[in-house]
């Protein structure tokens, strides 16, 4: 038996695998700065950036937004709660849900690491120069659009 001809395909000009490998690298480049900084992975810096960004949330609208799993969303904020950076409690309206928030010690935090992200984003930016608009316009459109 023969094995089919398989189509033409480039897979460094595949739209979804570029992506993927563009916010790996993005998400590292930014993760190598607070890792050594302050100590904290990924899916924790996801969890304290998303309750800086939106307040007290459960652990079910963090896993929604950042699109990580619920369990490394969970194991993330248990880390984060025992460093004193966040505080859990039940959620008054759905008790089988628990509400993530900031403590002081992790707004202070967040007060330290916000601006190295704001940097992080002004680097990309100056490296996209004139196509940023483009692009964020084009990310829009597969992400569905603005928050």
């Amino acid at each position: 038996m023969t094995a089919p001809k398989l189509p033409e395909f480039d897979l460094t000009r595949f739209l979804p695998y570029r992506l993927a490998v563009a916010a790996e690298k993005l998400s590292e480049g930014l993760a190598r700065r607070y890792r050594s900084e302050f100590g904290i992975s990924v899916p924790e810096w996801r969890v304290l950036v998303h309750l800086a960004h939106s307040g007290n949330v459960s652990v079910r609208d963090i896993e929604a937004r950042v699109a990580m799993e619920k369990s490394k969303v969970s194991r993330a904020a248990t880390r984060l709660e025992s460093a004193g950076y966040i505080a859990k409690e039940i959620n008054e309206s759905d008790r089988r849900l628990l509400q993530l928030s900031l403590t002081t010690k992790g707004r202070a935090l967040m007060a330290r690491l916000l601006p190295l992200a704001i940097a992080y984003q002004d680097e990309i930016a100056a490296r996209l120069a004139e196509t940023l608009e483009g692009f964020e316009a084009g990310l829009d459109r597969i992400t569905g659009g603005k928050e």
